[in-house]
């Protein structure tokens, strides 16, 4: 008779064969199975049959990788993911030049981020920055207009922001902020920057959609030849 404790020592003592103990796999979509198949074609002393083996792995992943058939460069992509596979250290003849290390495990640019902040962000910064550049503008009337299309699109931005159209104080006041206290404006050049935005039409109400409906339905009904009594 089997003993209980003798089950528990068999359990605990018996060889366990978890993920976490095994080899990391550098493209894990193709599986263990792949794996074992690259490891095992690189203690094949014949480069010949090297070379025939490493075919058949080849034809067993695109068998794997069935929706890339119709794919121009799928033979080369597969050839690269078996040296992929094998951390570049199989030795095998290979119709494609062999891929890169440096490259494939090279890491993307970092993006520069702006590094200042932007005093009113419902603006933008573009806005700022045309402000910035106002002093550059030596021409009156260049610069009341240009003052006067920047002031409609502020209050254009503002409405779409703050659902409200700024008056001329608060403007000329973010204006000058935005300067930095260099343009100062006069009240009237934003007297005909009023904005041109149209909100939308609403949606038809509720019983204007019934009678639409009801008129729809006495229409076909006509149409069918369809009496009510």
């Amino acid at each position: 008779m089997v003993c209980q404790d003798d089950i528990y020592h068999s359990f605990f003592t018996m060889n366990k064969n978890y993920n976490s103990d095994r080899k990391r796999m550098n493209l894990p979509e193709y599986g263990r199975n792949i794996f074992q198949m690259v490891e095992f074609l690189q203690t094949i002393e014949d480069r010949q049959l090297r070379n025939q083996q490493a075919q058949v792995v080849i034809d067993v992943m695109g068998n794997i990788n069935n929706h890339l058939r119709d794919t121009d460069d799928l033979k080369h992509k597969l050839w690269d993911h078996l040296f992929i596979i094998s951390d570049f250290r199989l030795d095998v003849d290979s119709p494609y030049p062999k891929p890169d290390p440096d490259v494939i495990s090279s890491q993307p640019a970092l993006l520069p981020y702006p590094d200042h902040r932007v005093s009113h962000k419902h603006y933008g910064k573009y806005v700022q920055k045309m402000l910035m550049d106002f002093q550059n503008i030596e021409s009156e009337d260049d610069r009341k207009i240009l003052t006067a299309n920047i002031a409609k699109y502020m209050r254009n931005k503002s409405h779409e922001y703050n659902q409200e159209h700024p008056s001329n104080e608060v403007i000329i006041n973010d204006i000058r902020i935005m300067s930095r206290h260099t343009i100062e404006v006069a009240d009237d050049i934003l007297d005909n920057t009023k904005s041109d935005f149209r909100p939308q039409t609403g949606v038809p109400r509720k019983n204007n959609l019934k009678k639409n409906n009801k008129n729809n339905g006495q229409k076909q009904n006509r149409k069918q030849g369809f009496k009510k009594y």
